[in-house]
């Protein structure tokens, strides 16, 4: 069976109208210093089309944009590749628009536009100001605080289904409960997406696949940089809150991965695969590349307009690219027990030796480890509701108990709120 992939595209490159402190594609416009930083016809032309044949006889196609920033392209460059997909993909398969954006340009206009074609927007937001504004500023070195929760109320508005992309960073890291909550509850976000902010001073070795050897103490790292165990705490009080209260309400893809973990299937997650190779990226002059982290002259698989992005991503290359995450793990994380879960993560951070020295340890080892170890009994609870068709928000109402047995009537001897069948004093009460 042909497998589907999942394509980055950048129409505007790496080309933005903020400044982020953190980002680290706004670098890659060195990549192309002769170039207008927008894609062309032919291009779009290409990347439609050749997306829409990959996936012939697939049931969805993903068209997804990020940047950069996308929206610099204009309204009506969106309206034409709209228009071009309706007459190219075929009749009952379900066509799903993603664009990830910074928010700032978004008004009625826009988002009546993003509605009627029911697209799916990521809204870049770190939490509240003073996180928002510490490292997402404007060309001017101003916060886009005011911006952002502005456009994040105006897709509310006209009913455009959005969530939010959270970076997790040293000037967040520590109030991982404030940053949820404001979210979920002055916002109202129902979908929050945590990305780790891992920014390397030295960015050797990523050529070679990240593989470099440094210890946890000589990391180069920024000082905008998350650290491990705080990434792992983060993780584990957002998890607390959103097992507690939140399960069918609110979608966090960590967490939604590790259930697909728990219960034996592939998370949806790239990072946590065992291979990866199956997300490439797109530039806005046809370039494919291996991966939106790995943009690199040594991971360019070739030019739409030269080779069709099936052809690449079935390559012997990028197979060998996929393959290598799993190749790469050393020792320590071969033996973990929470590989089936972490699996070593995303390459571009397997950067640090393992207690034996061996390279390909994931920089946000610890914290991962932390996080999965904490959420594997909230895991087992869910994964078993779900194996007996029931569902998983009854695995809320069983913590609370659990948190406090006496408060919920129960006994030793009381059936286990997890739903078992075993008594509470064989079960979680014997924990």
């Amino acid at each position: 069976m042909i497998a589907p992939f999942h394509v980055l595209a950048k129409p505007t490159g790496a080309v933005c109208n903020l400044d982020c402190s953190y980002c680290f594609y706004l670098v890659k416009e060195e990549l192309y210093p002769d170039s207008d930083f927008r894609m062309k016809e032919q291009v779009l032309e290409a990347y439609l089309r050749q997306l829409v044949e990959a996936h012939v006889g697939m049931p969805q196609i993903t068209v997804a944009w990020q940047g950069g920033e996308p929206t610099l392209m204009g309204l009506p460059f969106f309206r034409r590749v709209v228009e071009r997909l309706a007459t190219l993909v075929p009749a009952g398969v379900e066509l799903e628009h993603t664009l990830q954006t910074n928010g700032v340009r978004l008004d009625d206009e826009w988002c009546a536009f993003l509605a009627q074609h029911r697209f799916l927007v990521g809204l870049s937001i770190d939490g509240p100001r003073e996180m928002h504004d510490a490292y997402r500023v404007d060309k001017g070195g101003r916060g886009t605080f005011d911006q952002v929760v502005r456009a994040a109320r105006l897709l509310r508005a006209h009913k455009v289904e959005h969530n939010a992309l959270v970076t997790v960073h040293a000037a967040n890291q520590d109030h991982p409960l404030t940053v949820y909550r404001f979210l979920r509850d002055e916002l109202g976000i129902e979908f929050i997406q945590l990305i780790p902010i891992v920014e390397r001073l030295d960015e050797g070795g990523l050529e070679a696949g990240g593989h470099a050897a440094f210890s946890r103490e000589q990391a180069p790292i920024t000082d905008r940089t998350v650290s491990s165990e705080a990434w792992g705490e983060f993780l584990v009080a957002v998890f607390d809150e959103w097992v507690r209260h939140d399960i069918g309400r609110v979608f966090v893809p960590t967490f939604e991965s590790a259930v697909a973990s728990w219960l034996g299937l592939a998370p949806a997650m790239c990072i946590f695969r065992e291979t990866c190779g199956n997300a490439v990226a797109l530039e806005h002059n046809g370039d494919l590349y291996s991966c939106d982290h790995f943009v690199t002259p040594a991971h360019r698989l070739g030019n739409v307009l030269d080779t069709t992005m099936r052809a690449m991503v079935d390559s012997p290359r990028q197979r060998a690219f996929g393959c290598a995450k799993k190749d790469g793990l050393p020792p320590q994380c071969q033996s973990c027990t929470v590989r089936f879960a972490c699996n070593g993560a995303c390459p571009k951070d397997r950067f640090l030796a393992d207690q034996a020295g061996h390279p390909g340890l994931n920089y946000l080892c610890a914290g991962y480890f932390r996080f999965f170890t904490h959420i594997d009994g909230p895991m087992r609870l869910i994964a078993n509701l779900l194996k007996a068709g029931l569902p998983a928000e009854q695995a809320m109402t069983a913590l609370r108990q659990l948190d406090d047995p006496d408060a919920a009537g129960l006994s030793r001897n009381s059936p286990c709120p997890c739903g078992s069948g075993r008594k509470l004093k064989a079960c979680h009460g014997s924990r």
